[in-house]
């Protein structure tokens, strides 16, 4: 095998819906000397598998990542589902996760590991998954020179993570995963070739510079050539181009790319509170400087520039926020912020930032100044404000002025020292005198420094020293017309730089030497170049190129004059004796205005010259004289005629007008049918999105409920005592409980086998032809089984039924172990048939003590009675023969009661259908003589005629009730009455009286054998007894209720079915 160092480091984040993308990657990735690192998010306590199911896909070698292993080239890598990792040269290293509940970015941390390990050799691929993970790392993918890629939202289950990574920015590619490993195998090529050496065409990058800037409103003539030479090649290679000429051929067909690679041009580092240190001056020591010296009502004015995406302005913001207080409450405050690409001003503009752009913020200023938006967080309406967002060239515009505060931070130094000097003196003119200039770390205002005071020099921070504030119109961008093309740009360090250097030092050198004012203008009188001192002939207002606006009285009514004539005729003419008051002093000037050559096709240009008539110069003769008048004259003059011109213009404009407007009638006509189409389609895609929202939130409680079900089957067969198992219709292993693994040698291994492939401890051959029985007819199948150890289990096959279709596609195998009720039946069936010997044995002593004791005590008895015939007097052996005689006839009974007992035992089995009526009638017949001695009436409702039931124990219970009821019957007569009917699953037959009733004490004696409440009344005490042991052990029941001196209600509950 080999295993070479690879080349590149392929990274893979990936979550929810993950694995399914990371195998079709794999399916169609090549050994191409590089190596995979997949990060996927898994819980601590999930043991995974994709190890094995990855090496299914892929022709590389998998493997999961060890702490301190060695990566080599056409290996795959795999994050062990416990640890988070890194990575350092060629070796991986792992940690342990935290017991927390935060989330842990996995991802995020392994990604800004290889984006400092690795750099341009680093790619980083963010695959399907929920929330943000990885969005900081495929930043510091992008600016280690590294390549991203990130699969299509719009076709993921999970757009989440893909999504959020598209919003930085920083995405290269955006793809579905099959086209992935052909985008990743030609970028590695390409860096190959690059590294070889791609021809470095300076030419042909500022052509490339030259259509940017004709197709885009950016300008980077004078942005330095090395930078910009990097990214185009990059974004080159990233295109598939080895050739720069080939790439800017591309360039021309796709206004997208020129889009795409004028942004890499303006890929700006930004954070909330960047360089805290530097921020905490500002804090302490320059923001209460400046709020102590404003004056009463004057605004806090500071401006940003290369704002980017707004977190710099928003932090100046917060820290002024929180200075507003006391005495400084109420002061205005004003920030503009600027920059050069619209789409991060967009982004600006919002306010809205992902969680993990503030994550390094305290929770006070979080808490106090974002308003918190799912998984973003949204500016304070207070701070948005406060803030001023506006598209700006700081190369080509003029700069914001009177401000206390300007931040430029790292966006010069990706400027040529031409334009630098440029710029810095841009931004010198724009700060207030004691105000504040914040620049970033690594440039230096050499070019303004004599006019600042260094605050630190560590942090870039200085203050504006110099009263005086002018700026030379060579700041501003000279037009295309005029200055020169940006096919041949000015180079820092070149011949021409020097000899252009050279000639303005002369030009300045012969306007401070003579003291004359020359300014270049074109056609609408916009200053474009001036040579010699400003401030003595035109006006120091805020900033304004136009130079009609810049002239005091006197020289504007010359002007406007001259100017006129000049575009005329086309000549020189001059003006001399204008009163100029410079610095309280009257002076005379001379104005000149010359119109300049200029090519074909080009605007009209003109040189203005302003020179002090007094002096060594001789001003020529032919110049007019100036007259204020008739110069007044002159200019009421052109005033009324380009005041006509103008009418002229307006009423044309007004026919144009009235035509627009019959055009916009008809397209507002057709507007309003669109709106109301458009409406429509709202109202149609409003209700869809309610529809969408109500799916997610079934989806979301779905998902929820699946978790929970997982986990309660996962804890059930984990805590379940009897194994199961399942096995799909191919009879393979799919789940299995532990307590199978004792029946069955099962392993984790065997998920996926067939179940007739292994082995079993089991004695039953027909397990396997169960299963199927089951899986073809659908029913359940129960055995009992016994192991090869002596244990017995209770197995049930059941169907595995999928209700979506309603169709058995498995089966479930249920062991319960039996091994003790195996044991106990066992015993129990042994200790029966020794307590059947037994019961027999007494029924046979019971008879043949019952014969062999009613014998004698017959004979006794007839013994007694011949004595009793016997004509005795002795009276005293009269009484004891009558004693002798009740023993005995109680001694006969105690024999009969056993005997009738016993035979009760055999009796409960002598089941039949039994006439509840006939048995009534015929106690009644039985007891007719005492029916009529105590003059009873017995009633009778019967709801049920017939039950299952021993005739002879149904009559002997009903017996000893209703003679009872006659025995202890009260004064009045007695009246019994004798009710059936059905509850559920029983007969009930109750049997109610008037008689003297029965006490609570009484009612607990009187199911006991030989229980007897009244002594004085005949019996003996076993009738009830009888009854109730007949009843109970039928499965019945025998219940009483009793009010003393009311009668009693004995019910009957039997179980007849």
């Amino acid at each position: 095998m080999v295993t070479i160092e690879p080349h590149h480091i392929i990274a893979i984040g990936a979550s929810a819906g993950g694995m399914e993308e990371i195998n079709t990657i794999f399916d169609n990735t090549p050994l191409d000397g590089v190596a995979y690192i997949i990060v996927q998010h898994l819980s601590t306590d999930f043991k995974s598998r994709m190890v094995e199911l990855l090496a299914r896909h892929s022709k590389l070698w998998v493997q999961e990542a060890e702490n301190g292993m060695n990566i080599h080239a056409n290996h795959v890598y795999l994050i062990p589902n416990d640890k988070l990792m890194t990575i350092r040269n060629t070796r991986l290293y792992l940690t342990g996760k935290e017991n927390e509940k935060a989330p842990h970015l996995t991802i995020n941390i392994f990604l800004n590991s290889l984006a400092a390990s690795h750099g341009k050799r680093a790619v980083a691929v963010v695959l399907s998954g929920l929330g943000a993970d990885g969005t900081d790392g495929i930043v510091a993918i992008k600016r280690a020179g590294g390549l991203v890629i990130a699969r299509e939202p719009l076709t993921s289950r999970f757009p989440g993570m893909p999504s959020n990574a598209i919003a930085t920015g920083m995405v290269d590619f955006v793809l579905e995963p099959p086209a992935m490993p052909e985008v990743i195998e030609d970028y590695v090529l390409h860096q190959r070739e690059q590294e070889v050496g791609i021809q470095e065409n300076e030419n042909t990058i500022v052509t490339i510079i030259d259509y940017i800037k004709n197709q885009l409103p950016l300008d980077f003539s004078d942005y330095k050539l090395s930078t910009l030479l990097r990214r185009t090649k990059r974004r080159a290679a990233y295109a598939n181009f080895i050739t720069l000429e080939d790439y800017y051929d591309f360039l021309r067909t796709s206004p997208a790319e020129v889009v795409t690679l004028a942004k890499d041009f303006l890929i700006s580092v930004t954070s909330f509170f960047r360089d805290a240190e530097a921020f905490e001056i500002i804090e302490k020591s320059i923001l209460p400087d400046l709020l102590s010296r404003l004056n009463p009502g004057e605004e806090l004015k500071m401006w940003i520039a290369g704002c980017a995406t707004g977190e710099e302005v928003y932090s100046m913001a917060i820290l002024i926020k929180e200075q507003l207080t006391g005495p400084y409450k109420n002061i205005p405050v004003k920030l503009f912020a600027t920059d050069l690409d619209s789409a991060a001003l967009l982004y600006a503009g919002k306010g809205l930032y992902h969680w993990s752009s503030v994550k390094d913020l305290s929770p006070e200023r979080l808490q106090k100044y974002f308003l918190k938006e799912n998984e973003s967080y949204r500016i304070n309406p207070l701070i948005r404000q406060m803030v001023i967002f506006a598209q700006h060239d700081l190369v080509k515009n003029p700069p914001y002025c009177n401000m206390h505060f300007i931040s430029c931070r790292n966006l010069l130094i990706y400027m040529t020292p031409f334009l630098q000097k440029k710029v810095f003196s841009m931004l010198l003119f724009g700060i207030k005198f004691n105000g504040y200039l914040f620049l970033g770390s690594s440039e230096t205002p050499n070019s303004i420094i004599s006019h600042l005071e260094v605050i630190s020099k560590k942090w870039r921070l200085y203050k504006n020293i110099s009263e005086k504030r002018t700026i030379n119109f060579d700041s501003i961008s000279i037009p295309e017309s005029l200055g020169s093309s940006t096919i041949a740009p000015v180079r820092e360090n070149t011949g021409r730089n020097k000899g252009y250097n050279v000639a303005e030092t002369i030009n300045d050198m012969l306007a401070n030497e003579l003291d004359y004012l020359a300014v270049c203008i074109d056609d609408n009188y916009q200053v474009v170049k001036s040579f010699g001192n400003t401030t003595k002939y035109l006006l120091q207002q805020n900033f304004n190129s136009n130079l009609m606006q810049l002239l005091p009285e006197h020289l504007e009514l010359a002007f406007n004059t001259l100017i006129s004539q000049v575009s005329i005729t086309n000549k020189k003419i001059g003006v001399k004796g204008i009163p100029v008051d410079v610095n309280g002093e009257n002076i005379s000037v001379s104005l000149t205005i010359s119109p300049m050559q200029a090519k074909k096709g080009n605007p009209v240009s003109y040189l203005v010259i302003f020179k002090e008539d007094a002096g060594g110069y001789d001003v020529n003769k032919d110049y007019q004289v100036f007259d204020e008048q008739a110069y007044n004259i002159k200019y009421v003059s052109n005033l009324e005629h380009e005041l006509k011109e103008v009418r002229e213009k307006l009423s044309a404009a007004y026919e144009r007008i009235d035509a627009y407007n019959e055009n916009m009638q008809s397209f507002n006509e057709e507007l309003i049918s669109s709106n109301e189409e458009m409406q429509s389609t709202n109202e149609e895609m409003q209700s869809v999105n309610e529809e969408l929202h109500t799916i997610n939130a079934d989806y979301q409680l779905k998902n929820k409920q699946l978790l929970e079900i997982n986990d309660d089957l996962n804890n059930y067969f984990r805590s379940n005592i009897n194994g199961q198992i399942f096995l799909n219709e191919q009879l393979e292993v799919m789940k299995f409980s532990p307590v199978a693994v004792k029946l069955i040698n099962l392993q984790e291994a065997d998920i996926g086998r067939s179940i007739s492939h292994i082995s079993t401890n089991i004695k039953l051959s027909t397990i396997i032809d169960d299963v199927k029985n089951v899986l073809k007819d659908g029913l359940e199948v129960t055995r009992e089984i016994e192991t090869n150890a002596g244990h017995w289990y209770q197995m049930m096959i059941v169907p595995y039924i999928q209700q979506a279709e309603n169709r058995c596609n498995g089966v479930v195998v249920s062991f319960n172990d039996i091994t003790a009720l195996k044991k106990a039946k066992i015993e129990l069936d042994e200790k029966n048939e020794s307590l059947l010997r037994i019961n027999a044995d007494l029924d046979h002593f019971i008879h043949m003590a019952s014969h062999d004791l009613l014998d004698p005590l017959n004979n006794i008895e007839s013994s007694i009675a011949l004595m009793n015939l016997m004509d005795n007097e002795n009276s005293e052996l009269m009484e004891f023969i009558q004693i002798i005689n009740s023993s005995i006839k109680k001694f006969s009974l105690l024999i009969k009661n056993i005997s009738t007992i016993a035979k009760m035992e055999n009796d409960l089995t002598d089941m039949e259908r039994v006439d509840i009526g006939d048995v009534i009638s015929n106690i009644e017949w039985s007891l007719e003589k005492k029916i009529k001695d105590t003059h009873a009436a017995i009633t009778t409702e019967l709801d049920v005629k017939e039950i299952s039931f021993s005739h002879k124990n149904l009559r002997s219970i009903l017996y000893n009730l209703i003679s009872n009821a006659m025995k202890f019957a009260g004064q009045d007569e007695p009246k019994i009455h004798v009710h059936t009917r059905q509850e559920g699953k029983y007969i009930v037959i109750s049997v109610e009286d008037n008689g003297i009733g029965i006490t609570k004490d009484g009612m607990r004696k009187i199911f006991t054998i030989y229980g007897r409440l009244n002594l004085h009344v005949e019996g003996h005490g076993v009738g009830l007894y009888l009854a109730r042991k007949i009843i109970n052990a039928s499965g019945g029941e025998l219940k009483v209720e009793s009010t003393v001196g009311k009668g009693s209600k004995f019910t009957i509950y039997l179980n007849c079915f």
